[in-house]
């Protein structure tokens, strides 16, 4: 099979595609180097809710659980875990290398009950690093108050940081900081800053379903005219925030002279939760230079065979999501209120997948060990 006409307009267009999904049949089935050679993926993101359903599948992990024997559960998840993470970077070694490692890069997240530990989430964000021992991987740590210094310290000690569960742009800019702050640190310390990589992760969907469920409660036409709005003018924001801080910003500047890469905005729950929302809404409304997608395969399907892949963020898309956030506010929608929700509410959702990961590993030590 040839590229996708599709991914490719995308890719071409400033877009990395990563895909949002991994497990080990994917990876051992050649479907990873698959998608890789024809759909223009150039990296994958791991959460606890996607491990979650990896290790659920009884057979794929039997064999690497009865070498490990009976270990404590949280040891047998991270053994699992850190082996996909790892085999999935030396598949996309080559592109990370073709791309002077800014793609090809595989995040792994830190344990999410640590979500409000700092020195907790920096310790197991470098004992994951040493484990999956690979120069592409990336740490996943969540932009929560406390997560922000521990993203600093972790991109001080050398180690690519992929920062999740960002909804709002006051927490974005915070974000931006702390990456800078973590990479003139990086560089203090001696670290080759142009092997290092950090995206922020902003995600998406999710603004559009709390958003439209207060629209339509709502009820009037203003407010139904709004509906499916609110996370596209979100994320457009935040890319103008991108732009206000990585161009002609003199603290940038001197990161950039060292070799430093931007920190690129990705975007994150990119598949449409509304069924009557086009499948490509989150793709192709947010395309632009430096930008990564994430997105699980229905949707990268999607883009295969519908995607436009053409440039729609713009000086004009940026001025009307403006005047879609005043129009929210005016109807009385508290966009800060749904964010910091959706942000209490994505710790809290991770967390319990990872209560069924350990429940799920556990059955599995006792089942291969029985």
């Amino acid at each position: 099979m040839a590229e996708n006409v599709n991914t490719q307009r995308t890719s071409d267009n400033g877009v990395s595609i990563w895909l949002d999904d991994l497990d080990r049949t994917r990876i051992t089935s050649g479907n990873l180097q698959e998608l890789i050679d024809n759909f223009n993926v150039v990296g994958v993101t791991t959460n606890p809710s996607i491990f979650q359903k990896a290790l659920a599948q009884v057979g794929p992990y039997d064999e690497q659980l009865k070498e490990l024997g009976r270990i404590p559960v949280d040891d047998a998840i991270r053994e699992l875990t850190t082996t996909d993470v790892r085999n999935a970077t030396d598949i996309f070694r080559g592109v990370a290398e073709a791309s002077g490692w800014v793609n090809g890069r595989v995040s792994i997240e830190v344990d999410p009950r640590l979500a409000h530990e700092t020195e907790k989430t920096e310790e197991q964000a470098v004992v994951l690093w040493n484990k999956v021992d690979r120069p592409n991987a990336m740490i996943k740590i969540p932009a929560t108050l406390e997560g922000l210094p521990a993203i600093t310290s972790t991109l001080a000690k050398g180690i690519s940081v992929n920062v999740t569960l960002i909804f709002s742009i006051e927490r974005y800019q915070q974000v931006i900081d702390a990456y800078m702050k973590g990479m003139e640190l990086a560089a203090e310390n001696g670290h080759d800053l142009s092997k290092m990589q950090s995206v922020a992760s902003f995600f998406v969907s999710r603004v559009d379903t709390a958003v439209d469920k207060i629209l339509e409660e709502i009820g009037t036409d203003e407010a139904k005219a709004l509906e499916g709005k609110a996370a596209v003018a979100n994320a457009q924001i935040a890319y103008e925030l991108f732009l206000k801080n990585f161009t002609n910003n003199p603290r940038w500047d001197a990161l950039a002279a060292k070799g430093a890469h931007v920190q690129r905005p990705l975007w994150a729950s990119t598949s449409v939760k509304n069924p009557n929302y086009n499948p490509t809404l989150y793709v192709d409304s947010l395309i632009n230079k430096d930008i990564v997608n994430t997105m699980p395969e229905k949707t990268l399907k999607a883009i295969s065979e519908q995607g436009k892949g053409t440039v729609s963020i713009t000086e004009e898309s940026i001025a009307e999501s403006h005047k879609v956030m005043d129009s929210l506010k005016a109807l009385g929608v508290n966009i800060k209120d749904v964010t910091d929700k959706l942000e209490a509410d994505g710790v809290a959702k991770f967390i319990a997948s990872w209560d069924s990961v350990i429940e799920d590993v556990q059955k599995g030590i006792d089942r291969v060990n029985a």
